[in-house]
This record gives C-alpha cells, sequence and structure tokens, in this order.
C-alpha cells in the first residue's frame, strides 16, 4: 500500500475577525497518498485554501497534527518551518506572483537562493525546470514578455526546481483560458505521472478537477467525501 505523504490528524483552525471566533477547520483528519494528483473542492468558507496553507507550512493549526513529508509541522518553529518548505514543498499560485522587473530565468532562480545550491547548480536547477515546462527558449524573457499561460508555466517551474516532494496550487487555471488552462493542467498531469509527484490543487472547476486521481470534498470544515476517479498508473484526462 502506498504511503501517506500528507496526514492531517485532528486538525482546527480558528481565526479572529473583528470580535468573532470563525472556525474554518474542525477537528479535520484526511490521509492522502504519495505519487497522488488530489483535487480539493468546497464551497466558498468550506476551508480549501487554509488547508492547502497549512500544509504548505505558511500557517500552524490550533490543535491537532499536521504530518507532511515525514515532519509533524505542528511541532517545528518558524525557522524550522522555512527550512522545511525551501526543500520539500512548491507553491503554485492563481496570480502567478511573478516579479516583474525579472526574467523567467531570474524567477525560478530567486527561491533557490534560499538553497545551500552553488551558483552553478541553481542555474542547472533553473534552466532543466524551465526547459521542462517547455519554456526553454523563453528564459530571458520577462513576465510582460509572455502569454498568462506561459506565466503560469513559469510559476510551475519555479516550483519544481528545488526538487519538491509535494505541489500545492491554488486556482492555477483561474486566470486563463481555457487553452491554456489545459497545457497547466497537463503539465501537473506529467509532474504527477512521470516524476512522481504529490499535487494537491484547490479548484472550483470539475473540468480542471477531472484532470486528478482524487477529488477531496470539503464542507464547511470537515471532510465530506473522497471520490476515486483513476488509480495512480493512469494517465489523468
Amino acid at each position: 500500500m502506498t504511503e501517506a505523504m500528507i496526514r492531517v490528524k485532528g486538525v482546527t483552525k480558528t481565526y479572529k475577525r473583528g470580535g468573532e471566533s470563525l472556525r474554518v477547520l474542525d477537528r479535520l483528519g484526511l490521509e492522502m497518498e504519495e505519487g497522488r494528483f488530489y483535487a480539493l473542492m468546497g464551497p466558498s468558507g468550506s476551508g480549501k485554501t487554509t488547508l492547502l496553507n497549512l500544509i504548505g507550512g505558511l500557517d500552524v493549526p490550533d490543535e491537532g497534527d499536521l504530518f507532511v513529508a515525514g515532519e509533524n509541522l505542528a511541532e517545528l518553529s518558524s525557522a524550522e518551518l522555512a527550512h522545511w518548505r525551501s526543500r520539500s514543498v512548491g507553491f503554485v499560485f492563481q496570480g502567478f506572483n511573478l516579479i516583474p522587473v525579472l526574467s523567467a530565468f531570474e524567477n525560478v532562480e530567486l527561491p533557490l537562493k534560499l538553497t545551500p545550491l552553488s551558483r552553478a547548480e541553481r542555474r542547472q536547477h533553473a534552466e532543466h525546470a524551465l526547459k521542462l515546462v517547455g519554456l526553454g527558449d523563453r528564459m530571458h524573457h520577462r513576465p510582460k514578455q509572455l502569454s498568462g499561460g506561459q506565466e503560469q508555466r513559469v510559476a510551475i517551474a519555479r516550483a519544481i526546481a528545488s526538487d519538491p516532494k509535494v505541489i500545492l496550487a491554488d486556482e492555477p487555471t483561474g486566470d486563463l483560458d481555457r487553452k491554456s488552462a489545459d497545457q497547466v493542467l497537463e503539465l501537473l498531469v506529467q509532474l504527477n505521472r512521470e516524476f512522481k509527484k504529490t499535487i494537491l490543487m484547490v479548484t472550483h472547476d470539475p473540468h480542471a478537477a477531472n484532470h486528478a486521481q482524487s477529488i477531496v470534498h470539503l464542507d464547511k470544515g470537515q471532510l465530506g467525501r473522497i471520490e476515486e476517479l483513476r488509480p495512480a498508473a493512469a494517465a489523468a484526462r
């Protein structure tokens, strides 16, 4: 049986808004297998992005344990979390989050400067990642010289340049037309299928979700159901 890459055990997360407390995740329990592509769906306010941020170590749970890539994130200090993120997780956001004055290569290389890699190794990693996403001939272009789909592929190259175990994508196709969105989704499928990356993608789009192998449905901060679409070895279409 495939080992769990992500284990969420009794996780609760509450935010303060004004004088009120809003419980976004409520004793959530969930396991996700290594090397599997998951889509995370649910109505607005169900806790999708909160869960993604917790799994990525961008936030910490109020209660419960959260094991990702062999670490209990609830027990790590801020400095330990930052180090863990730099080597274990790649993030892809809806808005690309590229730095406009930097080239595609420089955007991909930037987070690698937080790692122990040498300058030559950073160059090798960044160039390889850009070639992998089909932008080897665009690495010296700035974001404004690229299409939206190309910008998102640069963002994916940035996410995979450090060879992370987990890729977290928050509405990665939300700002793209259908053709560009499909190219990005097929790229995520490739990363899962060929490189065995564990992927968790938040989406509201059923078409996007159908590229995954499993769909995790959240409802009011709790697990609704897990919908299995295809085995891990199958190509997602």
